[in-house]
């Protein structure tokens, strides 16, 4: 049936209260992208977070950070400072906690005490305006520990021997001395952790054989620990570090290199190996008028062998006596 343009408007009019809106072609470009995004955050699939821009004179350095913030200088943070300075401003912000209850900081700095030392040394280096650009977030210590350790398990610029006082200090603190629980947190395995506790643990006599602790690693560590294991070789190997470190001090003083250390551990598991290993030694015992009547000989580090002289009447009794006063002397030398 013919409508003609009247009933072909009354069709099109007509039930407009059930009319749905034509569909929008799809949002491209920017827009697109800001709903996307707004659409992710609404669900709960992104978060954001804050950044400021601070003087650095405002943070402080958290007491549980995993670096060493007073060997900082500009030699360690040359590279950082060129980056800073081609780049114009700081690209990666750090970790931050608010301090509350201090006048003088509103920030403690969590991850980054190498970017707050170089932006501090450029604002005071010809650069008055940098910014130290934080990142705010609210963590347990237990928390930042974790955090501040991720961020900085790859980096070669934090030594071995800064992340392993990091660990034993952490394993008491967060972890009751609990070696596995702190493994299990870290995602790690107990004997890579038991690595760097080993490390933390070297007496102050073997780190003053270093040029510095950043250059021992935990190489080093897994071939020195052994050596101090039992009281008469870990004398032996603290009097060697001694001589090592005085050595150590001497080329400074005469502007000679270091020891590098494999060096200083090859020193310290020679006197080890050579003073350990008791040489073949003889003793002698003797009748009144001289004559030996009983040789005992040290053969390696347990054996000994007793000799008797087939020529000479042998006193039993005598002896008796003199193997069991050597044995009972060589029981009190060990």
């Amino acid at each position: 049936m013919a409508l003609g343009n009247k009933g072909f408007a009354s069709l099109v009019t007509a039930g407009t209260e059930h009319a749905t809106e034509a569909r929008r072609p799809p949002k491209s470009g920017f827009l697109g992208a800001r709903d996307a995004r707004l659409a992710e955050l609404a669900t709960g699939g992104m978060t954001t977070r804050v950044h400021e821009s601070v003087d650095p004179a405002i943070c402080r350095i958290w007491p549980g950070h995993n670096r060493d913030y007073n060997s900082l200088n500009e030699e360690v943070c040359a590279d950082l400072i060129t980056s800073l300075k081609s780049q114009g401003r700081q690209e990666l912000p750090a970790i931050v906690r608010r301090v509350v209850g201090d006048p003088l900081c509103q920030f403690e700095v969590i991850c980054g005490a190498r970017r707050h030392w170089s932006v501090t040394w450029l604002r005071a280096h010809d650069y008055p305006d940098f910014k130290f650009i934080v990142e705010p977030r609210e963590l347990t210590d237990e928390e930042a520990f974790r955090i501040a350790d991720l961020e900085n398990r790859s980096r070669k610029d934090l030594s071995d021997h800064e992340r392993a006082v990091d660990y034993a200090r952490a394993v008491e603190r967060y972890y009751d001395g609990n070696q596995q629980r702190m493994a299990d947190r870290l995602q790690v395995t107990k004997s890579w952790l038991s690595r760097y506790l080993e490390l933390a643990r070297l007496p102050p006599e073997i780190l003053a054989c270093f040029a510095t602790p950043r250059v021992i690693g935990i190489s080093h560590a897994a071939v020195i620990a052994p050596l101090l294991n039992q009281p008469i070789s870990r004398t032996r190997v603290l009097a060697e570090a001694s001589a090592v470190a005085a050595d150590q001090e001497a080329r400074r003083n005469s502007g000679m290199g270091l020891l590098t250390p494999p060096a200083v551990v090859s020193r310290l598991r020679e006197a080890w190996n050579t003073k350990s290993k008791p040489a073949r030694v003889e003793e002698q015992f003797r009748h009144p008028d001289g004559k030996v009547f009983l040789k005992a000989k040290r053969e390696g580090r347990s054996a000994v062998t007793f000799t008797v002289p087939g020529a000479l009447t042998v006193d039993r009794k005598a002896v008796a006596d003199a193997i069991d006063m050597y044995l009972k002397k060589l029981s009190e030398d060990r």
